[in-house]
């Protein structure tokens, strides 16, 4: 039983590490974000469907209920992609991962409104923690800043995040975490189509090798993974595990697009992790 923790605690982590991924590609592929989602989620799909063939799972969605859930779920994932890819060009990779990791406290909020379990009064006060950590990741509060926009974003994104990942939860005991992903992006294919038309999608030859990294790494295995890994965590335990995400976004940001993060970020980063690190020993402890 241990080394089945530890064997589900190391591919959580490896998840992370390979989502952590769409901060620099979201940064770097220079088309409009709805395109670039639609081709992250297109291809996806693709690559999902072929891996669910070749490993014969069942694709069967059992009733209309976990349909409906299963889509609603997909829209708050591609609300979620969206804004976080603006928050990314609007500000730098640092910022915009580090407001988006404000999504484990909010999950610990929201949990109770779609779980039997209680609020506990820790998570108001990791909550007031996380504010704090986004105000100083803020050089000023002026709306009219690109960087404070991106924050914004990223904490938008952050909710959205959450809300999909709750609604989830029930069905990964239901359906494996690829088959899930998989009918996501199908679905998110199908309602971003009009914006290849709207905004063109004349880089995509140029820009095929991180689009196609995007789709493969990032999402088809990196966030299968994480579905799959709500089978053995709670929503807030598997957020709070992922801790590292922005650590390691941060550090291929650094070495591939060289941004460096200021000391405003640093503090403001290190009291949102803080709030993560303190929440996954409370949240290990109860479990």
């Amino acid at each position: 039983m241990k080394n089945q923790h530890t064997n589900q605690l190391l591919l959580l982590t490896f998840a992370t590490l390979l989502i952590s991924t769409s901060g620099a590609l979201g940064r770097f592929i220079s088309m409009p974000t709805e395109v670039i989602i639609w081709w992250r989620c297109a291809l996806g799909a693709l690559f999902l469907f072929i891996f669910c063939k070749y490993k014969t799972l069942n694709l069967k969605i059992h009733s209309r209920k976990d349909a409906t859930k299963i889509f609603l779920s997909a829209f708050f994932l591609g609300a979620h992609w969206i804004t976080y890819f603006y928050a990314l060009k609007l500000s730098n990779v640092a910022l915009g991962m580090l407001s988006l990791y404000t999504f484990p406290v909010i999950t610990a909020l929201l949990e109770p409104f779609f779980t039997k379990t209680k609020l506990n009064p820790i998570h108001i006060l990791l909550a007031l923690i996380v504010l704090l950590g986004i105000y100083i990741l803020a050089p000023e509060f002026n709306f009219e800043s690109t960087q404070v926009k991106g924050i914004l974003f990223g904490v938008i994104s952050a909710l959205f995040y959450a809300l999909r990942n709750l609604i989830l939860k029930n069905q990964t005991s239901r359906y494996d975490g690829t088959s899930l992903m998989m009918y996501q992006t199908l679905f998110l294919s199908i309602i971003l189509l009009p914006f290849l038309f709207i905004k063109g999608t004349d880089n995509i030859i140029t820009q095929y090798p991180y689009i196609i990294l995007l789709a493969l790494v990032t999402t088809a295995i990196g966030h299968s993974l994480f579905i799959n890994s709500l089978k053995y965590f709670s929503v807030s335990t598997a957020s709070i595990v992922g801790s590292s995400q922005p650590i390691f976004g941060i550090i291929i940001a650094f070495i591939f697009l060289n941004e460096i993060p200021n000391l405003n970020t640093i503090i403001g980063g290190a009291l949102i992790i803080t709030t993560v690190v303190v929440e996954s020993v409370r949240s290990r402890k109860d479990n």
